[in-house]
């Protein structure tokens, strides 16, 4: 079993962290939260000071971070994981982040003898506790087969999409199309409602119709038809709004930056962006049919 170094064990890095122990991994682990590190501390995991110490004496770093700039900082500070690894460890960098950012600190890590894939995920904080995510894993063949074991203790599904930085286009490319379709799944809703149609005629219908979607039949954004829906739940986030609008802002600088068209991205990170700046701050992404309801 291998020992392995995991920095950013928060709501989704903490159930992938604690996947990796009950595989019977050794785990070091980091968060500027220390109840998150005690968390995994009660489940066997092993706590570090700092994220440098975490990658320190192992041949694997898992992270997981909120940002690009979060990115750049851990790995190519002065103090970061590359100056701290050992040579020949492997990284796997779960963030989603910008493809930029990606590839430039993939360059870096390859530089100095490392191999290292970016394996953003899919599959929100409850398929991170079933380990049942599915990650889009960029980088060389062989970092990818290198990576594979470990992404298959915390995931189901392991797709390899290319080189340094295609596992963030594949993540941008598939949150823009999420965002997009719980906005037209909310509008729906909210017409069927002035229209007299029940929430669930509508559901029974539209699951198996054409306009069918992950958004609707997993993740329905009224309360009553699919019982484990954030809408059931006060809309507490699994996905929450704000990292939503993080994934189409990623979205849309990645279509400036390559010449890309994509209007309807735009139009949902601009009602995203309405919505968090307002009543959707702390809540789930699919909490803007109120938003909707409501203009």
């Amino acid at each position: 079993m291998a020992r392995i170094g995991f920095v950013g064990v928060g709501n989704m890095g903490g159930p992938m962290a604690l996947n990796l122990l009950k595989a019977g991994h050794s785990v070091k682990v980091f968060d500027l939260s220390a109840d998150a590190v005690a968390a995994c501390v009660k489940e066997g995991a092993e706590a570090s000071d700092s994220a440098s110490a975490a990658a320190s004496g192992v041949g694997i770093v898992v992270s997981m971070l909120p940002k690009g700039d979060h990115v750049r900082a851990v790995y190519l500070g002065a103090d970061g994981l590359l100056v701290a690894a050992d040579p020949g460890t492997l990284f796997i960098d779960c963030s989603t982040i910008d493809v930029a950012t990606a590839r430039d600190v993939e360059k870096e890590a390859s530089a100095g003898g490392m191999m290292m894939v970016d394996a953003p995920v899919s599959g929100g904080v409850g398929g991170a506790a079933a380990g049942t995510l599915t990650f889009m894993v960029g980088g060389s063949k062989g970092a990818f087969e290198a990576a594979k074991p470990i992404l298959e203790a915390m995931g189901a599904n392991i797709v390899h999409t290319g080189g340094p930085g295609n596992g963030q286009a594949a993540k941008i490319c598939n949150n823009m199309i999420l965002g997009i379709s719980m906005v037209g799944v909310c509008e729906a809703f909210v017409l069927a409602e002035k229209l007299g149609l029940e929430h669930q005629t509508m559901f029974d219908i539209v699951s198996t119709a054409s306009g069918q979607c992950w958004s609707l039949t997993t993740y329905c954004p009224v309360p009553g038809p699919v019982p484990t829906s954030p809408a059931n739940n006060g809309y507490k986030p699994g996905f929450s709004a704000e990292n939503m609008l993080k994934d189409l802002h990623l979205s849309q600088e990645a279509a400036e930056g390559f010449g890309a068209s994509t209007e309807l991205g735009k139009a949902a990170m601009d009602l995203y962006e309405s919505y968090v700046s307002g009543e959707g701050k702390t809540a789930d992404f699919s909490g803007i049919v109120n938003m909707i309801r409501k203009s």
